[in-house]
């Protein structure tokens, strides 16, 4: 049996209409989630505790005393410890394995992008610079239900902890109070300091705002549903959010000369997450594109997400046939994927065209999966093509930058006449006279 995918040819007329299409993705406003949303900040804002602990009761299906409070969904750090020590030692092996290739990362990351901050000193003896200092406290929503995910927790945690947060509070909801033990065990190794088990709206709601358990916090990150994902956007600005994600995305240049299974399999390796997923092949080799669908007919029954993989190929995939490498990072560049991958015999030649990704996965080798887990980059990256304008998640995220400025009296003499003459041109004598004032 084929597999429904898409296929499109860049020398066809109306392949960039076509392409639009397969692209086009905007999270549907709906209203009901919308009206759920809002209703469950603004009572959560009024209630605290009171709210969280019904919605979490209602949502979760949690049965709690009559007399509970938010502090009996606290997971104490013994708990967080215990759960690590339950692991079988390959599991916990490879966990600390993949938090220690994701710290040692982050850690050069602060070294390299100036999070020691600056300072100069002019002629006249004005020092001018920036310092740099971590935020207090961030909020981690690690997502639970279907699936669980231990390493959103050391993705999201791990670079906080490099940047010096002082604490991390994560929430995880737990449906019907099942506790993922792998969770709670990513938790202890990338040193969470409190975890809630709450989860939807009315978790976003709890950092954001603070309530009696639960302390406000400076930024949330992290990924969640639909609720989730607008409470973030509506509460960003009491406190600051990593960035609203969509669907996972990966992108294939390939020259043909990779093993077509490996394709196949990458492209299934994003495709089994949800059905809105999208993997897209760029090829310039007519046959090979075709060993990759055959590939794609072979293996997909093998699959334990079959159907999510079918549904996610045939409504958001395709294998898309170009007329050379060139072209296919042309509209590399225009997809702007979360996750691109250039499996080719030289890829560091195709890399430097690309402009927008999230990621670059570079040789046949470098599977995208690797870096979902241990490469040690960040896995936190921009969806829905706005790898155009932001980055991976990373310290940089869970820092701040204040800039630092120390006038002399000599500099004073100089700036002072440039600032009020600004300040008069925009009616602003106050702003002038500040400055004049401290003129000789």
């Amino acid at each position: 049996m084929t597999t429904a995918l898409t296929r499109l040819d860049s020398t066809q007329a109306g392949f960039a209409q076509s392409l639009r299409q397969l692209l086009a993705f905007e999270a549907s406003e709906d209203a009901a989630i919308d009206q759920a949303v809002v209703q469950i900040l603004a009572d959560v804002k009024a209630r605290g505790d009171t709210a969280v602990l019904e919605y979490t009761q209602r949502f979760d299906r949690l049965s709690l005393a009559e007399n509970a409070s938010l502090c009996d969904l606290e997971i104490s750090q013994a708990d967080m410890q215990a759960a690590l020590a339950s692991l079988p030692s390959a599991r916990r092996e490879a966990l600390e394995a993949a938090a220690q290739r994701v710290r040692a990362y982050h850690e050069v990351q602060k070294r390299e992008c100036g999070s020691a901050g600056f300072s100069y000193t002019e002629a006249d003896g004005t020092v001018l610079g920036q310092k740099v200092t971590p935020l207090d406290r961030v909020g981690i929503y690690v997502p639970g239900g279907k699936a669980a995910y231990p390493s959103s927790v050391l993705m999201n945690a791990i670079p906080a902890k490099v940047a010096g947060v002082q604490e991390i509070i994560m929430v995880v909801p737990t449906p019907d109070g099942v506790r993922n033990p792998l969770v709670l065990a990513a938790a202890a190794i990338a040193g969470v300091d409190r975890v809630f088990t709450i989860g939807g709206a009315q978790a976003v709601a709890a950092l954001a705002y603070g309530t009696a358990s639960i302390p406000q916090v400076d930024k949330i990150v992290g990924p969640g549903n639909a609720y989730v994902a607008n409470a973030k956007r509506r509460v960003f600005g009491t406190v600051g959010i990593d960035m609203i994600a969509g669907p996972s995305e990966i992108l294939v240049l390939c020259d043909g000369t990779t093993d077509p299974d490996w394709v196949a399999m990458d492209l299934f390796s994003q495709a089994e997450h949800d059905e809105l997923a999208q993997s897209i092949l760029l090829c310039p080799d007519a046959d090979y594109i075709d060993a990759v669908h055959a590939s794609i007919d072979k293996l997909i029954a093998s699959m334990p997400r079959a159907d999510i993989i079918r549904t996610s190929l045939r409504d958001r995939g395709a294998l898309i046939k170009v007329r050379d490498m060139d072209e296919a990072c042309a509209i590399a560049n225009e997809i702007a994927a979360e996750h691109l991958e250039i499996s080719a015999t030289n890829p560091s030649q195709w890399a430097e065209k690309i402009r927008h990704a999230g990621a670059m996965f570079l040789g046949a080798f470098s599977s995208e999966s690797l870096g979902d887990y241990c490469a040690g980059p960040n896995h936190v990256l921009p969806t829905s093509r706005t790898a155009r304008f932001s980055s991976p998640l990373g310290v940089y995220d869970f820092q701040k930058r204040s800039s630092m400025i120390q006038v002399s009296e000599q500099g004073a003499q100089s700036l002072g006449k440039i600032a009020a003459e600004l300040a008069y041109g925009e009616g602003l004598p106050a702003h002038a006279r500040s400055a004049e004032l401290r003129l000789k």
